[in-house]
């Protein structure tokens, strides 16, 4: 029995085909995937400072959880990009003027300062409704994966003093952004 050239080629290459080991496929996530899930990483957990103040008063604080890290939000309507923040790790938060320690549940501390009054710089008038030592008004922590616990520290000379509980010493960014400080607390250390 005589076979054509073309029936034997294709037996060939059906033959080598079934003897070439198969090699898993290994899935590629899209490229949205791969950036949605990475997060930012290298902001440190060093002192932040920006020398600026506002005589607008602080009128709200108000906190969000996100994929990647913990955000509060110091509201400031009015004083545009002119807040000047002071925010660091600290053992202790110590209320200004008294000194008087304030107790922050979290296995770390971070005391975050608004250089903006929460009162009305002419009456005296308190612009927002907390009270030194007390967890912030309207702030319900509950389920948030790093903060523990926001107390106010009050308003003293100026500056708005908030203590912030975290569940370790992570890494943190500061932005000033039109009309609000925020403050984020990332997730971990790798970016995970």
């Amino acid at each position: 029995m005589k076979m054509n050239r073309t029936r034997w080629v294709t037996l060939v290459l059906m033959s080598a085909a079934l003897t070439v080991p198969a090699v898993p496929a290994q899935a590629t996530p899209a490229p949205s995937a791969v950036a949605q899930s990475a997060c930012p990483t290298g902001w440190g957990s060093f002192e932040k400072i920006r020398s600026a103040s506002t005589t607008a008063p602080v009128k709200n604080v108000r906190t969000g959880r996100h994929a990647c890290f913990d955000r509060m939000v110091i509201d400031v309507p009015g004083a545009g990009a002119g807040t000047g923040y002071r925010v660091r790790y600290v053992s202790q938060l110590h209320q200004d003027g008294s000194g008087r320690v304030i107790p922050v549940a979290g296995a770390a501390v971070i005391e975050v300062r608004a250089m903006a009054p929460s009162y009305h710089p002419d009456t005296g008038a308190p612009t927002y409704p907390a009270r030194p030592g007390l967890p912030l008004p309207g702030v319900d922590l509950t389920g948030y994966r790093t903060f523990r616990d926001a107390r106010f520290g009050g308003s003293f000379e100026g500056d708005t003093q908030i203590g912030l509980g975290v569940r370790a010493r992570l890494p943190f960014r500061v932005l000033v952004l039109t009309d609000r400080v925020v403050v984020d607390v990332a997730h971990s250390w790798t970016g995970r």
